[in-house]
């Protein structure tokens, strides 16, 4: 069942989050609480943790390799939580979600060529897209009765324009929080094949929908020139440092040109301790993970409500999905060096600059929810006593 004990202190400092160092260059001070990374503060499903208890205890480590049952697993899941009907034959393994996105970047577009991102996102998307030569084409969020909608009429402007040869999607979006519905993934796609554009879509968060909100994979939709990021166990269980991340397509062009580049480099299967974690999470890690999200979702309800009422001048966007939270203090009337000062130096928060999502406005910040209660709300507390200090 799931657990909220945290993780010995001595461990936890060998995190990135808690890195002395970084969080001294970051934020100006190691004296802060880490909501920065997107992992996660609670102890993994112990079915996962006996299936790799078991694997140390055989003391041997051949070679071993079982990407037919991870297949399998990931599809049973998606089918039982997504009434999702994939086929485990059309699954490409690779290193990480990131190490996938890179490679198809790579395979699918040429240098100087653009790759559309629906800005503020995942700050490793623009790193990865100009790092391989191609030119990152913001395709900005609107906000419509504080919530954040795509820019149809300029995202076909966009790809009219010639410009654009690849749309990279973050469904859920990361940091917004919102879950596409299916009418605008349908409204997306429908612009995309007007000009043949590939979307490659990220659905690494594709499990944490809370309610209200329901999840749509991209290969749902009837458009073959699409390839989908989903399967790694990353974000839901609790595995960021030892999953794969699974690409999977319908079109069989596609995925046999990037399944031929990955068999050529050797990227094309993971070590034991990936595959039987992965198994492990996907076939019995189903009840620590409703538990997980229940009380994630909890987590979420309540800084909402803490939010609009006791500092309804900072404005909270509501996540659909994910577990991260999307504010704008902009209504706390404070320069940027202001606000960061409150923020780390008197709440003692490590939050994310909204700046590193490509939000041109620095009064936005992104924090990671999936953390005891009781930790969310002494900081909370610390951040209204800050706040009520600048506003008398």
């Amino acid at each position: 069942m799931f657990k909220i004990t945290p993780t010995q202190p001595d461990i936890n400092d060998k995190f990135i989050k808690h890195d002395r160092k970084m969080l001294t260059q970051i934020y100006g001070s190691e004296d802060v609480t880490p909501y920065w990374i997107a992992d996660m503060d609670f102890p993994i499903a112990s079915p996962i943790s006996q299936a790799m208890q078991q694997l140390v205890s055989r003391e041997t480590y051949s070679y071993e390799f079982d990407s037919k049952t991870v297949f399998e697993s990931i599809s049973m899941w998606n089918k039982q939580r997504h009434n999702l009907a994939l086929n485990p034959e059309y699954f490409v393994q690779v290193p990480g979600v990131l190490s996938a996105i890179a490679l198809l970047i790579r395979e699918f577009t040429q240098e100087g060529e653009g790759v559309l991102i629906q800005t503020p996102v995942y700050h490793q998307f623009r790193r990865l897209i100009e790092s391989a030569g191609r030119k990152a084409i913001d395709n900005t969020l609107k906000i419509d009765n504080d919530r954040y909608v795509i820019d149809f009429e300029g995202f076909e402007k966009q790809l009219q324009s010639g410009d654009v040869k690849m749309v990279l999607l973050c469904n859920p979006h990361n940091p917004v929080g919102r879950v596409w519905t299916k009418a605008e993934l349908e409204q997306l796609v429908a612009i995309a094949k007007k000009y043949q554009t590939i979307i490659i879509s990220d659905e690494v968060h594709a499990d944490i929908i809370f309610e209200g909100s329901t999840f749509t994979s991209i290969s749902e939709l009837d458009y073959d020139n699409t390839l989908t990021i989903i399967g790694s166990p990353a974000k839901n269980f609790g595995l960021n440092s030892i999953s794969n991340g699974y690409i999977y397509s319908d079109n069989q062009i596609l995925r046999d040109k990037i399944k031929a580049t990955t068999v050529s480099m050797s990227l094309d299967h993971g070590n034991a301790f990936t595959t039987y974690a992965t198994i492990a999470a996907y076939q019995h890690g189903a009840q620590w993970f409703g538990a997980f999200l229940d009380y994630t979702q909890h987590t979420r309800n309540w800084i909402i409500e803490f939010m609009a009422r006791e500092l309804p001048q900072v404005k909270t966007f509501v996540p659909e999905g994910t577990n991260q939270i999307w504010f704008d203090f902009t209504g706390l009337g404070l320069a940027s060096a202001e606000l960061t000062a409150l923020l780390t130096q008197e709440a003692k928060l490590a939050l994310t600059p909204g700046t590193w999502f490509g939000e041109m406005d620095e009064n936005y910040y992104r924090m990671n929810f999936a953390s005891p209660l009781e930790k969310i709300q002494a900081s909370f507390a610390l951040l209204k006593s800050a706040i009520g200090q600048i506003e008398h």
